[in-house]
């Protein structure tokens, strides 16, 4: 299983690094994208190092963000670094409190754990929150790229929900979310994929009224662009996460009890289905949250 792990790593890898390469660029390929890609390099060089070790994951998530986001503007002549910084910035902080919004739910599901965290608090902390900072943005980067490379820009027929069928998926979103609180510790430990689920049912029809960015909008005008990409996203990134998760000396490991005789690196094979749907929860809780400053997003 280790072996196919890496396999798909490199495949992963080689998949990205072709969009930049064969993809139509629109400028050169700028100099904080080979930067990041020279963090990436290093980090893998001296992962052995004690204090890379540690901070290895934010390091090489750091490295990556920066080389998709290179790749983005390469690709289309713009991107969220270059064109929007702001919004780069929203998403960055935005991504720490948003993720322990699943480390809230984890404290009563326990589902992973950490391990190999440094003794003092000071650091410890510093890693977590430089660590949660690089999720949003690692997802939404990614799924930039592959909308800049191109992929499933072809105009379908438009998809429409009636209000009635927006409410149902609020209250399906809702119960998804309470359902594995409510249930005893022992039996919600098997139902955190509903957690997976139960934001985009909840947040995306309640973006779509309040005129933020959302799929079901997408849907309505007959764009798939976004949906596919991050669909997409959650698959690549969840690759690259556990593979360099892996490497590092402070990573997660994870305890829920399924399949854990069958890992790929920390993960129960089972466990990569729900990386596509949580980038779909990056997007909606991002859109969401931001309306709140009168912010409507273009990611």
């Amino acid at each position: 299983m280790l072996l196919l792990g890496k396999i798909a790593f490199a495949a992963a890898a080689l998949f990205l690094a072709g969009l930049v390469l064969n993809g139509p660029r629109q400028r050169p390929y700028p100099h904080y994208g080979y930067l990041g890609l020279a963090v990436i390099a290093l980090a893998h060089t001296m992962h052995g190092q004690p204090l890379v070790g540690t901070f290895f994951t934010p390091i090489v998530w750091t490295g990556y963000i920066a080389a998709a986001d290179a790749a983005v503007y390469s690709l289309q002549g713009y991107s969220l670094m270059t064109y929007q910084p702001q919004q780069f910035i929203a998403c960055t902080l935005l991504s720490i409190p948003l993720w322990l919004v699943f480390e809230a739910y984890n404290l009563r599901l326990r589902n992973w754990v950490y391990v190999g965290l440094p003794a003092h608090w000071l650091p410890r902390y510093f890693g977590y929150g430089w660590a949660f900072a690089t999720i949003w943005p690692g997802m939404l980067e990614t799924s930039q790229l592959l909308r800049a490379a191109g992929f499933w820009r072809k105009t379908k027929r438009p998809i429409k929900l009636s209000d009635r069928t927006h409410t149902i998926w609020i209250i399906l979103g809702a119960l998804l979310l309470i359902v594995p609180l409510a249930l005893p510790q022992k039996i919600g430990a098997y139902t955190f994929a509903l957690v997976w689920a139960g934001f985009i049912f909840l947040l995306e029809p309640l973006s779509l009224r309040r005129a933020a960015a959302s799929i079901l909008d997408d849907l309505e005008i007959g764009r798939r662009d976004r949906l596919w990409s991050l669909l997409a996203a959650g698959g690549i990134c969840g690759i690259l996460w556990e593979f360099w998760n892996s490497q590092a000396t402070a990573r997660w490991i994870y305890v829920f009890p399924i399949l854990q005789g069958v890992k790929v690196f920390e993960m129960p094979l089972p466990g990569f289905l729900g990386f596509p749907p949580f980038a779909l929860e990056t997007f909606a809780m991002y859109c969401f949250t931001v309306r709140f400053l009168d912010y409507v997003p273009d990611i």
